[in-house]
């Protein structure tokens, strides 16, 4: 009996959790954000749902959401593969988030190596994935060192750009640039450099939006959570 609250309380969040990734996914961003990653402000809550919900419950609740948004906001069919990357990022953060860094450390090795391995990326900006080099970076020193007063905010950083990396991966090494959009080589650069300023700006704002949001959302879980078990204890 308490395994099958339990289970319901789980879903009960992670159906809560989804349909606010579902308002959050069909509102458009501004249109100065429009060359970023992320189309609509999904993105906030990204690394938010893996910390909360964990690793798996965070990947799906998330993916139910953006499913729901993009058809509610649509960005075109392609654009339901690359949302993709948001529940993967929720996913590493929320890995991160349990100190789980073997396969976040794996996933940015072999999309970046992918990449770097790819033609066309011989010919973009070197320096118009510098955000993601970055997470990289640090991902590989928080292994050695241990940041806990920046704990939260390092895999809120970590996990968007792992989000980001999923996507460059998608069009890059998969050849999605010119399959789905056909892009040129020279099209590409000129997204490369402006993706290059503004999604850093957007991540910025995720990183100050989570450490804001972060301690009453888990107080709030915490509360519901304690409430159910008192409720039950008592019905019994």
């Amino acid at each position: 009996m308490k395994g099958q609250l339990r289970k319901s309380k789980r879903i009960s969040l992670i159906v809560t959790f989804a349909a606010v990734a579902a308002i959050l996914d069909s509102i458009p961003g501004i249109p100065q954000f429009q060359s970023g990653v992320w189309y609509s402000w999904i993105f906030l809550v990204v690394p938010l749902f893996g910390f909360i919900l964990g690793p798996g419950e965070g990947f799906f609740s998330i993916l139910i959401g953006v499913l729901v948004g993009h058809s509610i906001y649509s960005r075109g069919i392609a654009e339901f593969l690359f949302t993709i990357g948001a529940p993967v990022g929720a996913m590493i953060a929320g890995m991160l988030f349990q100190q789980r860094r073997s396969i976040p450390i794996i996933f940015f090795t072999v999309l970046l190596a992918s990449y770097f391995l790819t033609p066309i990326s011989w010919q973009l900006p070197l320096w118009g994935m510098w955000d993601v080099y970055l997470a990289f970076i640090v991902l590989l020193i928080v292994t050695i060192i241990n940041f806990n007063k920046s704990r939260l905010l390092i895999n809120t950083f970590v996990g968007l750009e792992a989000d980001i990396l999923f996507r460059i991966f998608l069009l890059i090494p998969l050849q999605t640039y010119w399959l789905i959009y056909g892009f040129t080589p020279e099209a590409m650069k000129v997204i490369w450099v402006q993706a290059a300023f503004v999604t850093p700006i957007q991540v910025g704002i995720a990183i100050l939006f989570t450490k804001i949001i972060y301690p009453p959302i888990q107080k709030i879980v915490k509360e519901f959570i304690k409430t159910s078990n008192t409720a039950h204890e008592i019905k019994i």
